[in-house]
């Protein structure tokens, strides 16, 4: 899904067509053990559009090579490009990344120069910058969850897997965004195969850190780090310029409640 100028956009997906309606596999491929009579369930490859002020849908007209139809792929908006990054087609998962232009709605496929991550269904992908994305977890080939980070820069084309503490925390089916100073943000999900296991979902946020910090944010967590000492900052807290003091008391609440004091 892209969000664009007030605007939903909504690609592929897997549902169901009544048989006359499936033109070609270009555009739907079938799940041939789903048949209801003349009711097949499949993979599209859509684009469909939500205006919210007038409460309306409309589907536009697209060219150029569009993505093979898929579903759990993830995808992310750069200015006037959405990008589609992997997803399920059939028993496959992958991880190639295609590009819309929202304006002309011209598909593009990017090939990349480095190597590229496992395909994978189910992950996420973030804008972190005007020119990079950020891609997290997911169901691999195997169905096993995954929880490596990759870094896609679109101008060079070119993936990059990043270090970051939370290996030992896989995910998929969770949700992420953007947050301060380029933070990205992953909350909940199920760290199992989720059709298979009932019992991992999760109810904790992990945060990762895409680029250094600037200065005032290292300063700011180091004070609000020093929850054991709250009564005595406290007391320095209205020492401190009145346009800072707002946001060093965000960060020592959040830091007071994800710890005990």
């Amino acid at each position: 899904m892209f969000w664009y100028f007030c605007r939903l956009i909504y690609f592929a997906g897997y549902g169901h067509k009544q048989l006359d309606d499936i033109s070609n596999n270009r555009s739907f491929l079938m799940d041939e053990a789903s048949r209801l009579d003349d009711i097949y369930w499949g993979w599209n490859n859509e684009v469909h559009m939500f205006d919210p002020t007038s409460a309306s849908w409309s589907e536009p007209h697209t060219s150029g090579r569009a993505p093979d139809p898929r579903a759990a792929h993830a995808s992310a908006t750069l200015g006037n490009k959405g990008y589609v990054c992997g997803g399920r087609i059939r028993e496959s998962r992958t991880s190639d990344i295609h590009c819309l232009n929202l304006e002309s709605w011209i598909w593009s496929e990017i090939v990349p120069e480095s190597t590229v991550p496992m395909g994978r269904s189910w992950h996420t992908l973030t804008a972190i910058s005007d020119n990079a994305l950020f891609l997290f977890g997911g169901l691999g080939m195997d169905c096993e969850p995954m929880s490596d980070g990759w870094a896609f820069d679109v101008e060079t084309k070119k993936w990059r897997e990043l270090e970051h503490p939370h290996m030992n925390k896989p995910r998929l089916w969770h949700t992420a965004c953007q947050g301060k100073d380029s933070d990205v943000i992953v909350f909940g999900g199920s760290c199992d195969y989720i059709l298979l296991v009932d019992t991992g979902h999760c109810n904790d946020a992990l945060v990762f850190q895409i680029q250094p910090y600037p200065l005032f944010r290292i300063c700011e967590d180091y004070i609000a780090k020093n929850v054991k000492n709250y009564k005595l900052l406290q007391k320095q807290l209205q020492h401190m310029p009145p346009k800072l003091l707002p946001a060093v008391q965000r960060r020592m609440s959040f830091f007071r409640t994800s710890r005990k004091i």
